[in-house]
């Protein structure tokens, strides 16, 4: 039983039982009869499930495994963390984990205007709010404002003249001022491919000159108190320990500097973001090299040797891991609409009295293929094709005879995969795999769902949600219902997905894309207009599951005013060109509108019908 690598991805979240992926908490619920209690009710296109239990999970390991180094390093620094708003804004996510880390005191990170608005509305008490990013007057501002409401906020600094206006504000307000932080720009970088957050060539951060300028600053205008914290980030999903151990002998040591410099408040290092999630389905793929026990063990070993090597105070310690908490809890559902090479039955061959030979030739493989011969047969069918389509080419052999030999070699090809069986296959099998694939065109878009793997090539796991007792025997490509040719999860036979060969007229087959939690909704694009799934979060209990919260997607009408679009307008007219249609009666012309009204009120994914 193929068990598509959960034990490589999973954390130990989702299990295989039954032939179904499971839950794998309380009553161990399976994904599937969610699925089919969603579209009962009507939800057909793709559905997003939230599962907030998973995000308290992650929150729950990322502080027990900081507890534990404590303990064990004897750590005198306390821990906290905070989420980066910029990972998942989206209300089903924010406010569960609002909730579910009130007890740790769990606070959030904006890093622009309306992120910051956001935490000041829904973050809790006392929990901290950092802002990081480039910020404008106006930003200050709003961050003075937490700060009179009672928020415990940091204000990050990222360059000098932010400094500067945080000075000439505090001179304007009230008391209460809020904590200053500053970025520090390191030498040291990160892993993968966003370890260009990192360097001396970063984006942002103070150089060591800047940092030496804005003590001075500090100093000069009575704000030094105000210095709590400094800040670095090497880059997301840091798949090397050995990059952020040299990150943080860096920070260590700019921190007891500017500690002997007179900064006396300055008590905390925020390390960022950047702790790994394994997204990877096969072990020759793996990218994370550490576990989340070794990384808090790593930086508070290295803060704790620092501060006693400079005879100072061991740091509080601040993480902003959003991917890691984030990623887990969401999993994108979306039914299999066809599979094209179903039309590639004997039902559909078309032989003559007389055939040319190499129609002959294929058709008895097909007959006779055994399995001491089936990779030959497999291997003589693919060149008899490319011979067909040269004599096609030049005029002799005619369509009906291309078809029969399409046919025939797609049906080798089926016998063949299923006689050898998946434990006999070879590199080359693999690789002919490729020349055979069957393409699963699946009812959601790349774009919108799935961004990262468009612009980043980065992978998903991808589990069909039932069938799992039976061997998956076709090798897949993915096609979104996209018009773009770059829709598509293309198999490889380096890491291949195998799937079932199903009749999607006769059953339904529905696949789950996990570890979508982490800005794929957020970065999503409306290409072709597809929009958000509907969304559903799924709270467990002693009965098994209730579904809460189900947020519809946008209507095809709401999509259009979200651009701008006037939506009165488009009705008026569509009403007119109806009214004015020749081609229909005045009977037709009611249906007709009744029907496009349906249709603007709907959302732009295809409605498949349950079987």
């Amino acid at each position: 039983m193929n068990n598509y690598g959960l034990d490589i991805w999973a954390n130990d979240n989702f299990i295989i039982k039954n032939g179904k992926i499971c839950v794998n908490a309380n009553k161990k619920p399976a994904i599937i009869d969610m699925v089919k209690e969603l579209r009962a009710d009507g939800y057909k296109g793709p559905l997003l499930l939230r599962f907030p239990h998973l995000i308290q999970k992650q929150i729950e390991k990322i502080y027990e495994s900081f507890a534990k180094a404590k303990k064990e390093f004897n750590y005198k620094g306390k821990f906290n963390a905070v989420y980066p708003l910029k990972v998942n804004q989206y209300p089903g996510f924010v406010k569960n984990l609002v909730k579910l880390g009130k007890a740790y005191n769990y606070g959030l990170e904006a890093g622009s205007k309306a992120e910051l608005l956001l935490a000041m509305a829904y973050n809790n008490e006392n929990a901290p709010i950092t802002v990081n990013g480039f910020k404008d007057r106006e930003l200050i501002n709003i961050g003075f404002i937490a700060r009179e409401m009672g928020h415990n906020i940091t204000l990050t600094i990222e360059g000098l003249n932010e400094l500067e206006a945080i000075i000439d504000i505090a001179k304007q307000r009230f008391k209460p001022k809020p904590n200053i932080g500053l970025r520090v720009r390191l030498h040291s970088v990160g892993s993968g491919i966003w370890a260009k957050s990192g360097g001396i060539n970063s984006k942002f951060g103070l150089t060591s000159t800047e940092l030496i300028e804005a003590m001075c600053l500090l100093k000069k205008n009575k704000l030094l108190d105000q210095f709590t914290m400094i800040h670095f980030h090497i880059g997301s999903q840091i798949t090397e320990i050995q990059p952020l151990k040299k990150a943080l002998n860096e920070a260590g040591n700019i921190y007891t500097e500017l500690r002997k410099m007179g900064a006396k408040n300055l008590r905390a290092i925020n390390l960022g973001g950047g702790l790994a999630v394994e997204y990877s389905q096969f072990k020759n793929e793996k990218k994370r090299n550490y576990t989340l026990s070794e990384y808090a063990n790593d930086v508070l070993f290295i803060l704790k040797n620092i501060a006693e090597q400079k005879k100072d105070l061991e740091p509080d310690v601040f993480i902003e891991s959003g991917r890691f908490v984030a990623a887990n809890h969401a999993v994108l559902v979306a039914p299999v609409l066809e599979l094209f090479s179903q039309e590639y039955t004997e039902e559909k061959l078309n032989l003559k009295d007389k055939n040319p030979k190499l129609i002959d030739e294929l058709y008895d493989l097909y007959k006779s293929i055994k399995p001491m011969n089936a990779l030959e047969y497999l291997h003589d069918s693919l060149d008899c094709m490319e011979s067909i389509l040269t004599l096609f080419d030049l005029g002799y052999v005619d369509l009906h005879d291309r078809s029969n030999a399409e046919i025939l070699v797609h049906l080798i090809a089926k016998k063949a995969i299923l006689i050898l069986g998946k434990e006999e296959y070879s590199a080359d099998l693999l690789a002919l795999q490729e020349e055979v694939q069957e393409r699963y065109l699946v009812n959601f878009s790349i774009f919108q769902s799935m961004p990262d793997f468009w612009g980043l090539a980065q992978n998903f796991p991808i589990v069909p949600l039932h069938k799992l007792d039976e061997e998956p025997t076709r090798s897949a490509s993915i096609w979104d219902i996209t018009c773009d040719s770059d829709g598509e999860i293309s198999y490889s036979k380096d890491n291949p997905l195998f799937l079932h060969d199903v009749d999607v007229e006769k059953e339904n087959y529905f696949l789950g894309f996990f570890l979508v939690g982490a800005y794929q909704e957020v970065l999503g694009m409306r290409h072709n207009l597809f929009i958000h799934p509907t969304e559903a979060t799924i709270k467990l209990n002693d009965k098994g599951y209730e579904i809460k919260s189900i947020i519809e997607a946008q209507s095809i009408l709401d999509t259009l005013e979200d651009l701008d679009y006037d939506i009165h307008s488009i009705k008026d007219i569509l009403n007119e060109r109806i009214a004015n249609s020749k081609l229909v009666n005045e009977s037709q012309k009611k249906q007709i509108l009744g029907e496009l009204y349906l249709f603007l009120n709907d959302n732009g994914y295809l409605r498949s019908v349950d079987i």
